[in-house]
Protein backbone atom coordinates (compact mmCIF):
# COMPACT_ATOMS: atom_id res chain seq x y z
CA UNK A 1 0.00 0.00 0.00
CA UNK A 2 1.29 3.56 -0.81
CA UNK A 3 1.75 6.28 1.51
CA UNK A 4 -1.26 7.98 -0.12
CA UNK A 5 -3.14 5.17 -0.13
CA UNK A 6 -2.50 4.93 3.86
CA UNK A 7 -2.83 8.95 4.38
CA UNK A 8 -6.37 8.41 2.85
CA UNK A 9 -7.64 5.55 5.16
CA UNK A 10 -6.18 7.13 8.46
CA UNK A 11 -8.20 10.35 7.56
CA UNK A 12 -11.13 8.16 6.87
CA UNK A 13 -10.83 6.08 10.44
CA UNK A 14 -11.09 9.33 11.66
CA UNK A 15 -13.89 10.70 10.41
CA UNK A 16 -15.26 7.55 10.85
CA UNK A 17 -14.11 8.10 14.46
CA UNK A 18 -15.39 11.79 14.96
CA UNK A 19 -18.65 10.69 13.64
CA UNK A 20 -19.07 7.71 16.21
CA UNK A 21 -18.25 10.31 19.03
CA UNK A 22 -20.57 13.16 17.63
CA UNK A 23 -23.25 10.38 17.84
CA UNK A 24 -22.28 9.34 21.02
CA UNK A 25 -22.35 13.09 22.45
CA UNK A 26 -26.02 13.52 20.16
CA UNK A 27 -27.30 10.41 22.10
CA UNK A 28 -26.18 11.73 25.59
CA UNK A 29 -27.67 15.25 24.73
CA UNK A 30 -30.99 13.60 24.07
CA UNK A 31 -30.90 11.41 26.47
CA UNK A 32 -30.14 14.03 29.26
CA UNK A 33 -32.57 16.51 27.88
CA UNK A 34 -35.31 13.81 27.74
CA UNK A 35 -34.45 13.39 31.78
CA UNK A 36 -34.76 16.97 32.16
CA UNK A 37 -37.83 17.58 30.64
CA UNK A 38 -39.33 13.80 32.26
CA UNK A 39 -37.94 15.53 35.92
CA UNK A 40 -39.58 18.89 35.06
CA UNK A 41 -43.02 17.02 34.27
CA UNK A 42 -42.48 15.27 37.13
CA UNK A 43 -41.96 17.72 39.54
CA UNK A 44 -44.95 19.75 37.81
CA UNK A 45 -47.49 16.83 38.24
CA UNK A 46 -46.62 16.09 41.73
CA UNK A 47 -47.05 19.76 42.35
CA UNK A 48 -49.90 20.26 41.40
CA UNK A 49 -51.28 17.22 43.34
CA UNK A 50 -50.01 18.58 46.43
CA UNK A 51 -51.77 21.95 45.80
CA UNK A 52 -54.80 20.40 44.91
CA UNK A 53 -54.35 18.51 48.31
CA UNK A 54 -53.58 21.23 49.98
CA UNK A 55 -56.44 22.97 48.87
CA UNK A 56 -58.93 20.47 50.60
CA UNK A 57 -59.87 20.13 54.21
CA UNK A 58 -57.49 19.06 56.78
CA UNK A 59 -59.62 16.14 57.24
CA UNK A 60 -62.96 16.09 55.98
CA UNK A 61 -64.53 13.66 58.32
CA UNK A 62 -63.71 15.80 61.56
CA UNK A 63 -66.70 16.88 64.10
CA UNK A 64 -64.60 18.71 66.37
CA UNK A 65 -64.12 22.39 66.80
CA UNK A 66 -60.82 24.07 67.71
CA UNK A 67 -60.62 28.02 69.23
CA UNK A 68 -58.38 29.74 67.39
CA UNK A 69 -57.32 33.90 68.21
CA UNK A 70 -55.94 35.61 65.45
CA UNK A 71 -54.18 38.99 67.12
CA UNK A 72 -54.76 42.44 65.93
CA UNK A 73 -52.46 43.36 63.11
CA UNK A 74 -52.26 39.69 62.00
CA UNK A 75 -50.92 39.48 58.09
CA UNK A 76 -52.52 36.91 55.56
CA UNK A 77 -48.64 34.81 56.53
CA UNK A 78 -49.14 34.93 60.25
CA UNK A 79 -52.92 33.98 60.15
CA UNK A 80 -52.27 31.27 57.47
CA UNK A 81 -49.06 30.07 60.29
CA UNK A 82 -52.03 30.24 62.78
CA UNK A 83 -54.54 27.86 61.04
CA UNK A 84 -51.63 25.62 60.24
CA UNK A 85 -50.25 25.01 63.97
CA UNK A 86 -54.10 24.49 64.89
CA UNK A 87 -54.41 21.76 62.21
CA UNK A 88 -57.26 24.01 60.13
CA UNK A 89 -55.33 23.58 57.30
CA UNK A 90 -52.75 21.48 55.76
CA UNK A 91 -50.59 24.18 54.23
CA UNK A 92 -49.93 27.60 55.59
CA UNK A 93 -48.08 28.44 52.37
CA UNK A 94 -50.49 27.47 50.38
CA UNK A 95 -53.29 28.70 52.10
CA UNK A 96 -51.74 32.15 51.88
CA UNK A 97 -51.58 32.10 48.03
CA UNK A 98 -54.64 31.06 47.56
CA UNK A 99 -56.02 34.31 49.95
CA UNK A 100 -53.80 36.06 47.10
CA UNK A 101 -55.02 34.76 44.67
CA UNK A 102 -58.89 35.46 44.54
CA UNK A 103 -57.73 39.16 46.33
CA UNK A 104 -59.40 38.52 49.46
CA UNK A 105 -58.94 40.76 52.52
CA UNK A 106 -59.91 42.36 55.46
CA UNK A 107 -59.87 39.23 57.49
CA UNK A 108 -60.90 40.51 60.71
CA UNK A 109 -59.17 40.03 64.64
CA UNK A 110 -60.58 37.67 67.35
CA UNK A 111 -61.37 34.46 68.49
CA UNK A 112 -62.93 32.45 66.24
CA UNK A 113 -64.00 28.64 66.21
CA UNK A 114 -62.88 26.38 63.37
CA UNK A 115 -63.00 22.62 62.20
CA UNK A 116 -60.49 21.25 60.31
CA UNK A 117 -63.68 19.63 58.21
CA UNK A 118 -64.11 23.29 56.89
CA UNK A 119 -63.26 24.18 53.62
CA UNK A 120 -60.79 27.18 52.47
CA UNK A 121 -63.40 29.16 51.68
CA UNK A 122 -65.47 28.73 54.34
CA UNK A 123 -62.61 29.41 56.52
CA UNK A 124 -61.89 32.95 54.39
CA UNK A 125 -65.53 34.18 54.68
CA UNK A 126 -65.57 33.75 58.38
CA UNK A 127 -62.35 35.53 58.73
CA UNK A 128 -64.27 38.64 56.79
CA UNK A 129 -67.26 38.16 58.22
CA UNK A 130 -66.35 37.17 62.02
CA UNK A 131 -69.57 35.68 62.43
CA UNK A 132 -67.86 31.99 62.96
CA UNK A 133 -66.53 33.57 66.83
CA UNK A 134 -69.95 34.34 67.49
CA UNK A 135 -72.74 31.12 69.08
CA UNK A 136 -75.63 30.75 67.12
CA UNK A 137 -78.46 32.71 68.09
CA UNK A 138 -80.98 30.00 66.54
CA UNK A 139 -80.91 26.23 65.37
CA UNK A 140 -83.49 24.99 62.97
CA UNK A 141 -83.84 21.76 61.89
CA UNK A 142 -86.21 20.75 58.39
CA UNK A 143 -86.16 17.32 58.56
CA UNK A 144 -86.55 15.56 55.23
CA UNK A 145 -90.02 15.06 53.36
CA UNK A 146 -91.44 18.14 54.48
CA UNK A 147 -93.22 20.19 52.41
CA UNK A 148 -93.37 24.31 51.91
CA UNK A 149 -96.76 24.76 54.26
CA UNK A 150 -94.57 22.29 57.00
CA UNK A 151 -91.75 24.29 56.68
CA UNK A 152 -93.08 27.49 56.99
CA UNK A 153 -94.86 25.96 60.72
CA UNK A 154 -91.54 24.74 61.85
CA UNK A 155 -89.78 28.36 60.94
CA UNK A 156 -92.83 30.11 62.81
CA UNK A 157 -92.14 27.93 65.69
CA UNK A 158 -88.69 28.49 66.04
CA UNK A 159 -88.87 32.43 65.19
CA UNK A 160 -91.45 35.84 66.36
CA UNK A 161 -92.62 35.06 62.57
CA UNK A 162 -96.06 34.39 61.49
CA UNK A 163 -96.84 31.24 59.18
CA UNK A 164 -98.90 33.20 57.52
CA UNK A 165 -96.43 35.84 56.58
CA UNK A 166 -93.44 33.23 55.94
CA UNK A 167 -95.74 32.02 53.27
CA UNK A 168 -96.79 34.87 51.97
CA UNK A 169 -93.12 35.90 51.43
CA UNK A 170 -92.12 32.54 49.77
CA UNK A 171 -94.85 32.94 47.26
CA UNK A 172 -94.15 36.33 46.50
CA UNK A 173 -93.14 36.66 42.75
CA UNK A 174 -90.66 39.66 43.92
CA UNK A 175 -89.05 37.18 46.97
CA UNK A 176 -88.74 34.29 44.03
CA UNK A 177 -87.16 36.26 41.56
CA UNK A 178 -84.73 37.38 44.14
CA UNK A 179 -83.64 33.98 45.20
CA UNK A 180 -83.37 33.36 41.29
CA UNK A 181 -81.01 36.00 40.73
CA UNK A 182 -79.45 34.65 43.71
CA UNK A 183 -79.38 30.63 42.67
CA UNK A 184 -79.88 30.79 38.49
CA UNK A 185 -78.39 27.29 38.55
CA UNK A 186 -80.86 25.68 40.93
CA UNK A 187 -84.01 28.24 40.35
CA UNK A 188 -84.90 27.58 36.66
CA UNK A 189 -87.92 29.06 34.62
CA UNK A 190 -89.49 25.84 35.59
CA UNK A 191 -90.73 27.27 39.15
CA UNK A 192 -92.80 29.77 37.28
CA UNK A 193 -95.12 26.68 35.56
CA UNK A 194 -98.98 27.57 35.46
CA UNK A 195 -99.92 24.96 37.29
CA UNK A 196 -97.33 25.13 40.22
CA UNK A 197 -98.72 25.11 43.60
CA UNK A 198 -95.61 27.03 45.20
CA UNK A 199 -92.63 27.95 43.37
CA UNK A 200 -90.12 27.09 46.26
CA UNK A 201 -91.48 23.59 46.84
CA UNK A 202 -89.07 21.25 47.08
CA UNK A 203 -85.96 23.38 47.15
CA UNK A 204 -85.52 24.24 50.76
CA UNK A 205 -82.88 21.49 51.58
CA UNK A 206 -83.36 19.24 54.99
CA UNK A 207 -80.81 19.76 57.31
CA UNK A 208 -79.92 21.53 60.56
CA UNK A 209 -79.07 25.74 59.82
CA UNK A 210 -77.15 27.65 62.39
CA UNK A 211 -78.57 31.70 62.34
CA UNK A 212 -76.47 34.49 63.83
CA UNK A 213 -79.24 36.92 64.14
CA UNK A 214 -81.22 36.86 67.26
CA UNK A 215 -84.38 37.95 64.77
CA UNK A 216 -84.03 36.59 61.40
CA UNK A 217 -86.13 37.44 58.05
CA UNK A 218 -87.53 34.90 55.97
CA UNK A 219 -84.97 35.79 53.79
CA UNK A 220 -82.31 35.36 56.40
CA UNK A 221 -84.35 31.85 57.11
CA UNK A 222 -84.34 30.77 53.81
CA UNK A 223 -81.17 31.54 52.26
CA UNK A 224 -78.91 28.86 53.67
CA UNK A 225 -81.60 26.35 52.54
CA UNK A 226 -81.40 27.03 48.95
CA UNK A 227 -77.39 27.38 49.10
CA UNK A 228 -77.37 23.93 50.79
CA UNK A 229 -79.80 22.87 47.63
CA UNK A 230 -77.74 24.56 44.83
CA UNK A 231 -74.43 23.08 46.13
CA UNK A 232 -75.97 19.67 46.15
CA UNK A 233 -78.04 19.75 42.98
CA UNK A 234 -75.34 21.19 40.83
CA UNK A 235 -72.40 18.89 42.25
CA UNK A 236 -74.48 16.24 39.98
CA UNK A 237 -74.52 18.54 36.70
CA UNK A 238 -72.55 16.09 34.93
CA UNK A 239 -75.01 12.88 35.81
CA UNK A 240 -78.36 15.18 35.32
CA UNK A 241 -77.13 16.23 31.67
CA UNK A 242 -76.45 12.02 30.92
CA UNK A 243 -80.32 11.51 32.79
CA UNK A 244 -81.55 14.74 30.37
CA UNK A 245 -82.63 15.91 33.96
CA UNK A 246 -83.57 19.45 34.71
CA UNK A 247 -82.82 20.36 38.44
CA UNK A 248 -86.77 20.72 38.62
CA UNK A 249 -87.68 17.35 37.23
CA UNK A 250 -85.11 15.73 39.71
CA UNK A 251 -85.97 17.77 42.75
CA UNK A 252 -89.58 16.51 41.61
CA UNK A 253 -88.78 13.05 40.68
CA UNK A 254 -86.27 12.43 44.26
CA UNK A 255 -89.80 14.14 46.14
CA UNK A 256 -91.39 11.62 44.79
CA UNK A 257 -89.11 9.02 45.99
CA UNK A 258 -88.69 10.71 49.52
CA UNK A 259 -92.51 10.58 49.97
CA UNK A 260 -92.65 6.90 49.47
CA UNK A 261 -89.89 5.24 51.02
CA UNK A 262 -89.56 3.89 54.79
CA UNK A 263 -86.48 3.13 56.24
CA UNK A 264 -86.44 -0.18 55.20
CA UNK A 265 -86.71 0.83 51.51
CA UNK A 266 -84.41 0.67 48.54
CA UNK A 267 -84.81 3.87 47.03
CA UNK A 268 -83.32 2.96 43.71
CA UNK A 269 -85.84 0.37 43.13
CA UNK A 270 -88.74 2.49 44.21
CA UNK A 271 -86.85 4.80 41.33
CA UNK A 272 -87.00 2.00 39.01
CA UNK A 273 -90.13 1.80 39.04
CA UNK A 274 -91.08 5.24 38.30
CA UNK A 275 -88.40 5.49 35.65
CA UNK A 276 -90.18 1.52 33.99
CA UNK A 277 -93.97 3.39 34.02
CA UNK A 278 -92.56 6.49 32.34
CA UNK A 279 -91.19 4.35 29.85
CA UNK A 280 -94.13 2.52 29.66
CA UNK A 281 -96.41 5.55 29.46
CA UNK A 282 -97.79 4.38 32.56
CA UNK A 283 -99.29 7.14 35.03
CA UNK A 284 -96.88 7.05 37.83
CA UNK A 285 -100.07 6.27 40.42
CA UNK A 286 -98.43 7.67 43.45
CA UNK A 287 -100.60 8.32 46.73
CA UNK A 288 -98.34 11.20 48.65
CA UNK A 289 -99.14 13.04 45.03
CA UNK A 290 -103.08 12.50 45.77
CA UNK A 291 -102.76 14.10 48.92
CA UNK A 292 -100.38 16.80 47.60
CA UNK A 293 -103.64 17.57 45.55
CA UNK A 294 -105.90 17.03 48.24
CA UNK A 295 -103.73 19.53 50.64
CA UNK A 296 -103.84 17.15 53.64
CA UNK A 297 -101.45 14.93 55.46
CA UNK A 298 -103.78 11.70 56.03
CA UNK A 299 -101.97 8.38 56.25
CA UNK A 300 -103.78 6.76 53.88
CA UNK A 301 -106.18 7.50 50.76
CA UNK A 302 -109.56 6.49 49.75
CA UNK A 303 -110.60 5.33 46.20
CA UNK A 304 -112.98 8.69 46.11
CA UNK A 305 -109.54 10.26 46.19
CA UNK A 306 -108.10 9.26 43.24
CA UNK A 307 -110.46 11.13 41.11
CA UNK A 308 -109.37 14.74 42.74
CA UNK A 309 -109.36 16.85 39.60
CA UNK A 310 -105.49 18.75 40.09
CA UNK A 311 -102.61 18.43 37.97
CA UNK A 312 -100.70 16.82 40.54
CA UNK A 313 -102.78 14.13 40.61
CA UNK A 314 -100.87 11.25 39.03
CA UNK A 315 -103.76 8.94 38.72
CA UNK A 316 -105.17 11.24 36.29
CA UNK A 317 -102.45 12.07 34.68
CA UNK A 318 -99.23 10.71 33.06
CA UNK A 319 -96.06 11.83 33.56
CA UNK A 320 -94.46 13.38 36.63
CA UNK A 321 -96.04 16.17 38.15
CA UNK A 322 -95.88 20.05 38.14
CA UNK A 323 -93.10 19.73 40.61
CA UNK A 324 -91.21 18.19 43.59
CA UNK A 325 -94.70 17.44 46.34
CA UNK A 326 -92.11 17.76 49.78
CA UNK A 327 -87.97 18.34 50.31
CA UNK A 328 -85.83 15.43 49.48
CA UNK A 329 -82.69 14.46 50.99
CA UNK A 330 -79.49 13.25 49.55
CA UNK A 331 -80.39 9.74 49.36
CA UNK A 332 -83.24 10.27 47.34
CA UNK A 333 -81.59 12.90 45.03
CA UNK A 334 -79.05 10.03 44.35
CA UNK A 335 -81.67 7.25 43.84
CA UNK A 336 -83.22 9.30 41.44
CA UNK A 337 -80.03 9.96 39.35
CA UNK A 338 -78.99 6.52 39.43
CA UNK A 339 -81.75 4.42 39.67
CA UNK A 340 -81.91 -0.12 40.19
CA UNK A 341 -81.82 -1.55 36.48
CA UNK A 342 -85.15 -3.76 37.40
CA UNK A 343 -88.26 -4.65 34.99
CA UNK A 344 -90.70 -3.45 38.14
CA UNK A 345 -93.73 -1.71 37.74
CA UNK A 346 -95.49 -1.91 40.86
CA UNK A 347 -94.14 -1.47 44.69
CA UNK A 348 -96.22 -1.65 47.73
CA UNK A 349 -95.60 0.03 50.78
CA UNK A 350 -96.84 -2.22 53.69
CA UNK A 351 -97.58 -1.38 57.34
CA UNK A 352 -94.39 -2.85 58.01
CA UNK A 353 -92.35 -0.69 57.00
CA UNK A 354 -91.14 -3.36 54.13
CA UNK A 355 -91.60 -2.36 50.38
CA UNK A 356 -92.41 -5.32 47.89
CA UNK A 357 -91.75 -5.04 44.48
CA UNK A 358 -93.71 -6.90 41.73
CA UNK A 359 -93.47 -6.86 38.04
CA UNK A 360 -97.16 -7.29 37.17
CA UNK A 361 -100.43 -6.38 38.33
CA UNK A 362 -101.43 -9.93 39.60
CA UNK A 363 -98.46 -10.15 41.67
CA UNK A 364 -98.88 -6.56 43.33
CA UNK A 365 -102.66 -7.45 43.72
CA UNK A 366 -101.31 -10.73 45.80
CA UNK A 367 -99.10 -9.04 47.73
CA UNK A 368 -101.73 -6.44 48.26
CA UNK A 369 -103.63 -9.40 49.50
CA UNK A 370 -101.16 -11.00 51.54
CA UNK A 371 -99.56 -7.85 53.52
CA UNK A 372 -102.59 -5.36 53.50
CA UNK A 373 -105.43 -6.18 55.86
Amino acid sequence: MSDKDTKKQYIKQQLLKRENEARTVRKIVLISLLAVVLLFAAIGLGGYFYVQSALKPADPDSKKTTEVTIPIGSSVSGISMILKDKGIIKNAKVFHYYVKFKNESGFQAGKYKFSPSMKLDEIISSLKSGKVMQEAALKITVPEGKQLVEIADILAQKTKLKKEDILKTLNDPAFVKKMQALYPGLLTNDIYGKTIKYPLEGYLFPATYSYFEKQPTVEDLVKPMLKKQADIVLQYKDTMGKRKLTPHKLLTMASLIEEEATEKTHRESIASVFYNRLENGMPLQTDPTVLYAKGSHEKRVYYKDLQIKSPYNTYLNKGLPPGPIANAGTSSLEAALNPADTNYLYFLAAPDGNVYFSKTLDEHNKLKAEHIK
